[in-house]
């Protein structure tokens, strides 16, 4: 036994010598930042008696105020107009899949498409008939030199686009090789639609994948997305996009083709070849959208901000965001979607972080961020990142000196093979000390700060979901809508596992131990941010690695 003590004693000091001393002037605050109480914070935030945190439901209100009270305690400033609550109007609703269908008019016959095969959602009725143009991917990138909507006129028009992006299996493409741009996600798409003049979108998966649509990724994955009481949808009371939008299925898509001399696969070949347009106007080709609701409420969520002002009279000016989301999946019956990983542990890092960050700045020997750090959980993530795009279309500081974002969800486990990501994504054997970052196509300069502070921390860092566009991570979470409005900000993330949105999502399978090494790397990755060195650089036109 007392070999045994002795060895293991070798082994920790072994291990504390291969990693870099911190330092001491950081020392304060990074030793903070305990699995013990990382631990009691996630077991109350994803308890039972939390429901599941669903967004406008008691539950979360719970945690905005628990939230809020550990800002407060950590001694930061109320952020939003002397609050720590910035209000986010939301619209709440269910949509009504048995009266609402897609509809071609042609040659006096009518054909209609209900889910499956069509659907979609908007916060209110919609009955919009137009005839269809095709605007290939839908994408408006004049720093590629590649524009969809060259050549036609969109106005008045329902406009049918193919979802992700062209080139998307070749390494070379100017649309980050194999990776996702900002170009890639509907909503960018369907804003630039509404652009153009188009009165709703129509999205089809590009014929030509190889890998599954939008819908049955999600159909996979299981857990929330098929539970008996469907969660409501949520939209932003004041949203920018005001214009409807519908999903069909690839036979639709076929018949929307048939008199246009060409189909969907061929119009995605020849685009893929050469990247020239082939948009076109469907002819004889008269489309009617027709939507309803079962229900439609209006109401509040909170995004939950306190400030730390940064110490130079010059940089405090500028902002760094640590951030996070508060909601999850909420309750169906006696079922509780906890929501431990996803995004109890992101919230629970934010609020270690406040505390860290601000401990440092009072105590005698510690460092003060010369830049200030504002600390963010958001609201309705869940719902489509709503609390994210309020503050970034309504920011408490201006995003034009915003340096850069670390943005938490997901950092509490390990990755392993579930269903949505079975046969599209490589996951390594042992993920127990694994990171992942999103976002390094737009700022490689943070990608290097990061690695450059691991070597005080000896996390594995991956940057994979940057090289794949199968499962639209890049914009599946709350760095993205401010990546829109170039800050350099990336995800950080421990990937996939088969608990994602189920209900065994629970407190007791996180990985405490690197949680809080994932935490002590964003501290010292958020001092080096907030220092006086020069802030990562946003790369508005970034080009594949060669």
């Amino acid at each position: 036994m007392i070999f045994k003590s002795a060895v293991l004693l070798l082994a920790i000091a072994l291990f504390a010598t291969s990693q870099e001393r911190i330092p001491p002037q950081l020392a304060p605050g990074f030793d903070t930042i305990q699995e013990s109480s990382l631990r009691a914070d996630l077991t109350f935030l994803a308890s039972d008696a939390l429901q599941g945190r669903l967004s406008m439901q008691p539950g979360d209100a719970v945690a905005i105020e628990w939230i809020a009270s550990e800002f407060t305690k950590a001694g930061l400033k109320p952020a939003a107009g002397g609050s720590f609550l910035q209000a986010v109007p939301l619209l709440e609703y269910h949509p009504d899949r048995a009266r609402s269908y897609v509809s071609l008019k042609r040659a006096g016959v009518e054909k209609k498409w209900q889910f499956p095969d069509a659907f979609g959602s908007f916060p209110s009725d919609v009955d919009i008939t137009a005839p269809v143009i095709f605007a290939g991917f839908g994408i408006t990138a004049p720093e590629l030199h590649y524009d969809d909507y060259q050549g036609i006129d969109a106005h008045g028009k329902i406009v049918l686009i193919f979802d992700h992006e062209p080139q998307e299996d070749n390494a070379a493409s100017i649309f980050n090789g194999t990776g996702n741009t900002r170009y890639a996600t509907a909503r960018v798409k369907i804003l630039n639609a509404q652009a153009h003049g188009a009165l709703a979108v129509l999205i089809v998966a590009e014929p030509n994948r190889k890998h599954l649509s939008n819908r049955e990724r999600a159909a996979r994955i299981g857990g929330s997305v098929t539970r008996a009481t469907p969660i409501p949808v949520q939209a932003l009371a004041d949203d920018s996009l005001h214009t409807p939008s519908a999903t069909i299925s690839d036979e639709v898509a076929k018949e929307l083709f048939a008199e246009a001399g060409v189909t969907p696969s061929g119009v995605q070949s020849e685009i893929d070849k050469d990247l020239k347009p082939q948009s076109r106007t469907l002819p004889d080709t008269e489309v009617t959208l027709h939507s309803r609701n079962s229900s439609e409420i209006a109401g509040n969520s909170y995004n939950v901000v306190g400030l730390l002002e940064g110490s130079d009279p010059e940089l405090k000016a500028e902002t760094i965001l640590i951030s996070a989301h508060h909601d999850h999946d909420g309750m169906s019956g006696s079922e509780i979607w906890h929501g431990a990983d996803d995004n109890g542990s992101g919230t629970v890092g934010v609020v270690a972080l406040a505390h860290a960050f601000a401990h440092n700045a009072i105590s005698p020997n510690g460092e003060k961020p010369k830049r200030s750090i504002l600390f963010v959980v958001f609201a309705s993530e869940e719902r489509g990142l709503l609390g994210a795009f309020y503050m970034a279309a309504h920011p408490l500081r201006p995003l034009a000196t915003t340096r850069a974002m670390i943005n938490f969800d997901m950092i509490g486990r390990n990755e392993t093979d579930s269903d949505q990501t079975r046969g599209v994504l490589q996951i390594p054997p042992d993920t127990t000390n694994r990171l992942n970052l999103i976002g390094a196509l737009y700022s490689p300069d943070y990608q290097r700060t990061v690695e450059k502070e691991n070597k005080y921390v000896g996390l594995d860092l991956d940057d994979r979901f940057d090289h794949e566009s199968a499962l639209n991570v890049f914009f599946r979470s709350d760095q993205f809508p401010f990546v829109l409005h170039n800050v350099p900000a990336f995800w950080w993330f421990t990937g996939f596992h088969p608990d994602y949105h189920h209900t065994t999502d629970t407190a007791d399978r996180i990985n405490y131990v690197k949680m809080a090494k994932i935490l002590r790397l964003a501290y010292l990755t958020g001092f080096q941010f907030a220092g006086d060195t020069p802030a990562p650089k946003f790369i508005e036109s970034p080009k594949p690695k060669s």
